[in-house]
């Protein structure tokens, strides 16, 4: 049995890991102990972790995220008004599953944009399709798509996408266009798909801000109504860390 030959149709079949754990074992004699049957599940569930460990990883870059976060650092500790029963239940991404939104407020600081990258990152390490938008760079980006005629096409694609998450949420103006623009992307995307909202701006501020009152009753009857809400209070994480320097 030529084992060097085995190795490279490993990695020519783009099983890295299995073929790094095989090299490793005829090296250093390894699981000699083990079974035909136990040794093959091993190579099996190593190639498999890898791959599942590679998926997530492209779907977190592909995200965009700002922010580097992860559930297990989500602070229960400061005087938020953050519910953790709350939170994991959010974790298990039943909201995702039914598509429900999320609508995450606080002042500056408080941590909701954090919260926010913490359930969208737990989406892409159960492997579901997300992405991170900026509100004022995605109004941006749908203003010149409506220019070279490519908008609808835009609407859609957002639309498919399992969970979103809208941070700054309406902290820029909202003129005819930017609201028409989240009128259609909230429209293509109810009870469709789930979103996560994260604003400064408390919800009772919204129909005010968003101006038309037609079209600020249809995007609060389709984006506030069945949503979770957390409304952070407290005072800035990054005014804290600054006197503890």
């Amino acid at each position: 049995m030529n084992e060097n030959s085995t190795i490279e149709k490993m990695h020519r079949m783009h099983m890295k890991a299995m073929a790094g754990l095989y090299h490793q074992a005829l090296s250093d004699h390894l699981y000699n102990n083990y079974t035909t049957d136990e040794f093959l599940t091993l190579l099996i569930d190593t190639e498999w972790e890898h791959r599942q460990k590679s998926k997530i990883d492209g779907l977190i870059k592909k995200a965009g995220f700002k922010q580097v976060a992860s559930p297990q650092n989500i602070d229960y500790q400061s005087n938020r008004n953050l519910d953790r029963n709350v939170i994991e239940r959010l974790l298990t991404l039943q909201f995702l599953e039914r598509s429900e939104n999320i609508i995450i407020t606080g002042p500056t600081g408080s941590g909701k944009s954090f919260l926010g990258h913490c359930l969208a990152t737990r989406a892409c390490q159960f492997l579901y399709r997300t992405q991170y938008y900026p509100v004022a760079r995605l109004l941006d980006k749908a203003k010149l798509a409506r220019l070279d005629g490519t908008y609808s096409k835009l609407i859609k694609a957002i639309a498919k996408i399992p969970l979103i998450m809208l941070d700054d949420f309406l902290l820029t103006t909202v003129d005819q266009a930017a609201g028409s623009t989240l009128l259609d992307l909230i429209e293509e995307r109810y009870e469709k798909k789930a979103t996560i909202i994260a604003t400064q701006i408390p919800v009772d501020q919204w129909h005010g801000l968003i101006g038309e009152s037609t079209m600020a009753d249809a995007i609060l009857d389709r984006l506030v109504y069945s949503s979770h809400r957390i409304a952070l209070t407290g005072e800035s994480f990054r005014k804290k860390k600054k006197l503890s320097d």
